[in-house]
């Protein structure tokens, strides 16, 4: 999985590495199984480290055991390290959160899959080309909606993702609407249906519809139907709060499109900008209970589980695109599903096995360089 599955899209994960970063590394593990299994893993994180990203956390859970790793630094000021307990933005990893709500509605009868937009929020979806009444909300989830990506639009990219704008409007709080109207001035991609192209204002549609739907806020339905029932208590949508939870590491960014450059904190933001495309914040492990628990079948009957894995061609390397959740086939033919997540200074990664039993997920608080793939390449490949 790469960075077109991200909420920053060209502005993070893109870039090539200039300095290499400070030297920590430490590797923990419970269970029978000895360490030197996710050795290769560890020297990929390390890796990550020696091309610039400041440091890295990861945690990997199978049948053995669970192995927790950080590298690198937390606070590039005080040389404080990463802890493998760090709680971090995860960015689009909270779309299979959206996702998993919609299609568990579905299971109780209250929407279809087929159902178009427009049922849901008439007249949102509409300018220039676009109309809710010929897109699905199946088409939402994978991406085949051909609405406009907000997040490329470039006043909001000069606004909200490089150094002039960002540092003025940081704290800005926005809504779903409009984000939506941003999208709204752009013609669509395509016509619905005829071909894939990654939106975060699909997503921001998405938690639009739950709204609708239930009556409750997608925050309110995430937190009921998933966090509570698997005690992820690490992971919280913050709304407009600014701050991540502690523990937690400061997070940075070039607020750039090069490499080169002072590097800024970003660390304190109005995810507001993210909506139900990416606000979400977690930790290593609750992303590992999550997925495993989802594709282990503890959140969604058969039938939407199959939905959900029912991939679609997209543009990500060796993936396909299912509603919310990624089929990735990694060097060493093992298949992965999870998502990618990509935020200001945050770029993670949460991926398990078909049947939920070998998970790992992980974070760099550095967004211009580093690539978290091949972190899940040396752990499912063992190379």
């Amino acid at each position: 999985m790469r960075a077109r599955t991200t909420l920053v899209g060209a502005t993070a994960l893109l870039l090539a590495a200039a300095m290499a970063g400070p030297a920590f590394a430490a590797g923990t593990a419970t269970g029978a199984r000895s360490t030197d299994t996710h050795a290769a893993a560890r020297r990929a994180i390390q890796a990550a480290v020696r091309a610039g990203v400041p440091g890295v956390t990861a945690t990997a859970e199978d049948a053995h055991g669970t192995w927790s790793a950080t590298a690198g630094v937390g606070d590039t000021g005080t040389d404080k390290p990463r802890s493998t307990a760090d709680r971090y933005r995860v960015g689009s990893i909270t779309k299979t959160f959206v996702s998993t709500v919609l299609l568990q509605l579905e299971a109780e009868g209250r929407l279809s899959l087929d159902d178009t937009v427009d049922r849901w929020l008439p007249g949102v979806v509409r300018g220039n080309g676009h109309d809710g009444r010929t897109v699905t909300v199946r088409r939402l989830l994978n991406h085949t909606s051909g609405i406009f990506n907000y997040t490329a639009d470039e006043d909001f990219g000069r606004t909200y993702f490089l150094k002039d704008g960002f540092l003025r409007h940081r704290y800005d709080t926005v809504t779903p609407l409009d984000l939506v109207a941003i999208a709204m001035k752009h013609e669509p991609d395509f016509a619905p249906g005829t071909s894939w192209n990654y939106s975060n204002t699909n997503y921001v549609l998405a938690g639009m519809v739950i709204e609708k739907v239930t009556g409750h806020s997608y925050a309110n339905e995430i937190t009921r139907r998933i966090l509570r029932p698997l005690h992820l208590t690490a992971t919280s949508l913050p709304g407009t709060r600014v701050t991540v939870p502690r523990p937690s590491s400061r997070a940075y960014s070039k607020l750039a499109l090069t490499a080169t450059g002072p590097t800024y904190d970003v660390t304190t933001l109005n995810p507001s900008i993210a909506s139900s495309a990416g606000e979400m914040i977690s930790d290593s492990a609750d992303l590992d209970r999550f997925y495993s628990a989802l594709l282990g079948g503890k959140l969604l009957p058969p039938r939407q589980l199959k939905e959900m894995k029912t991939t679609v061609k997209s543009q990500i390397p060796n993936a396909g695109y299912g509603l919310g959740l990624i089929d990735t086939t990694l060097n060493c033919g093992v298949h992965v599903w999870g998502h990618d997540g990509g935020i200001h200074g945050s770029a993670s990664t949460a991926v398990t096995t078909a049947d939920g039993s070998h998970s790992l997920a992980l974070n760099f608080n550095g967004d211009w360089v580093g690539d978290t793939a091949a972190v899940t390449e040396a752990e499912f490949c063992g190379k």
